[in-house]
C-alpha cells in the first residue's frame, strides 16, 4: 500500500536544468533514507544521490556540483535539482525510500516506476 511516484522528467538541452520530484503515499509511519538512481540503456542502475532522514545528502562523483537533493519530511516528498545537464545524464531516473508502515517493523525499500530524462540538442 505504499507507492512512490516520480515526476519532472523530459527532454532538455545540454547545459539545461531539470527538477525531478518523488512523492511517497499510502500507509506510512516514517520515511528513512531516500535516494535517486538512474539507468541508461544497456547499463546497470547507478546511484545518483541519497539523503538521510535528517537531510544529509550524498552524491555520486558524476553529478557532484551539478545536483542538489532535498526532501520535505512533512509531505513525504523528495526532489532532485539537476543543472548543467550533459548527454550522458540521459537515463531513466528512479527514486527509492526506506519506509516503515507498521509499528515495530523494520523499514522496507520501495522504488518508483521511473521517469525518463533525455539530454539532447
Amino acid at each position: 500500500q505504499v507507492q512512490l511516484v516520480e515526476s519532472g522528467g523530459g527532454l532538455v538541452q545540454p547545459g539545461g536544468s531539470l527538477r525531478l520530484s518523488c512523492a511517497a503515499s499510502g500507509l506510512i509511519l516514517s520515511v528513512s533514507a531516500m535516494g535517486w538512481y538512474r539507468q541508461a540503456p544497456g547499463k546497470q542502475r547507478e546511484l545518483v544521490a541519497t539523503i538521510t532522514a535528517g537531510g544529509t545528502p550524498d552524491y555520486a562523483d558524476s553529478v557532484k556540483g551539478r545536483a542538489a537533493i532535498s526532501r520535505d519530511n512533512a509531505k513525504n516528498t523528495m526532489s532532485l535539482q539537476m543543472n548543467s545537464l550533459k548527454p550522458e545524464d540521459t537515463a531513466v531516473y528512479y527514486c527509492n525510500a526506506y519506509i516503515t508502515s507498521r509499528w515495530g517493523a523494520r523499514p522496507d525499500l520501495y522504488w518508483g516506476q521511473g521517469t525518463q530524462v533525455t539530454v539532447s540538442s
